[in-house]
């Protein structure tokens, strides 16, 4: 059960990047945003509470890359929309 957040996350990220790939989702829109942000939100919790400073430094670092892109499509910004 410890290793749930961490699955999560990890699946998270594989299936925005997987579907991205495949053309299904877009990589600045709001679904593909929030997968990696919550994803790598998820890995980085997980990675503090292991004391993984590698692990911390990666994951922290892709949800914190996310956030402007994905405030831009809460706010309906440029460029941005639905799936």
């Amino acid at each position: 059960m410890a290793q749930l957040p961490q699955l999560a996350g990890a699946a998270l990220l594989l299936a925005a990047y997987v579907l991205s790939q495949m053309g299904r989702l877009r990589s600045d829109r709001l679904p593909y945003l929030l997968m990696n942000f919550v994803g790598a939100a998820l890995l980085t919790v997980d990675a503090v509470r292991a004391m993984q400073w590698g692990f911390i430094l990666l994951e922290g670092t892709w949800a914190l890359v996310t956030v402007p892109a994905l405030l831009r499509a809460l706010r309906g910004g440029p460029g941005v929309g639905g799936a």
